[in-house]
């Protein structure tokens, strides 16, 4: 059976609020400096409003901004010949979006529309929510994107498409952090899938601290990955002892089958 891996570079950082020229500044050093090092990172993941933080504030500049992070992340994708992901507000269609892109070396994209918007934050009063699967393919992977509300919601994640990587970006506070670091466990559990969640740093001027505690699952649950420190994290997933697991334990055969309305 041929190996195919898979090497990212989680950057858990704090972000500058509502200031996408800092943030752009910021993950461009960073991204460059370990670049230079390790070249051979196959995908960069930022986490959820890596631009601008977790701000309702944003829809009357919603466009520019969402050009702009979009653009840093086809200029950085090229640079390196890596993929970049992360979500930015975006505007389409005059209607705006919690959108996650994920870049490929050749600088073209494939976007998901989070599908739970955070009524608790008014989110759900500002953002569309989406209402499509995305999935990606690549360096033999089926990568399967959400954006953080997403993570309670498992009918959504539920997978239907024998993807191999489920990928949160979130800004994930700390007094619900247990909530994140038991259902991203759950959802590789459950999937028969890695489970990757990379959440941010710091604190926002609405009083919101963020633990980090971005980490990596595999099929069975077992942590590969667990960090609250600051810094670009990198680890690398294997696919073949997935492809194994799969194959003695065939759990995802016996899955019910079911439509989502609405």
């Amino acid at each position: 059976m041929k190996s195919t891996s898979l090497n990212l570079a989680l950057l858990q950082f704090p972000l500058a609020w509502e200031s996408p020229e800092d943030n752009i500044c910021f993950f461009e050093r960073k991204i460059t400096e370990v670049h230079c090092q390790n070249p051979q990172v196959d995908l960069w993941v930022l986490p959820e409003m890596w631009s601008t933080g977790f701000s309702m504030s944003l829809v009357k500049n919603a466009r520019t901004i969402g050009a702009t992070s979009l653009s840093f992340m086809i200029d950085m994708a090229l640079k390196t010949q890596s993929a970049v992901a992360g979500s930015t507000v975006f505007e389409e269609d005059s209607k705006v979006f919690n959108r996650f892109f994920f870049v490929f070396p050749d600088g073209t994209y494939q976007s998901y529309d989070k599908r739970h918007t955070f009524s608790m934050a008014g989110e759900s009063e500002v953002y569309q929510k989406g209402n499509t699967h995305t999935i990606i393919q690549f360096k033999g992977f089926k990568i399967f994107p959400q954006v953080c509300y997403d993570l309670r919601f498992p009918s959504w994640s539920r997978n239907a498409h024998d993807y191999d990587l489920l990928l949160y970006v979130a800004n994930w506070p700390a007094p619900r952090i247990y909530a994140w670091d038991t259902l991203l466990k759950a959802r590789a559990i459950e999937n028969m899938s890695f489970c990757v969640g990379v959440n941010r740093l710091g604190t926002d001027p609405n009083g919101h601290e963020y633990p980090g505690h971005s980490a990596a699952y595999d099929c069975f649950g077992k942590e590969l990955f667990f960090s609250k420190k600051e810094g670009v994290h990198l680890i690398s997933l294997n696919k073949t002892p997935l492809d194994v697991a799969r194959e003695n334990f065939p759990f995802l055969k016996d899955r019910d089958s079911f439509n989502l309305i609405g």
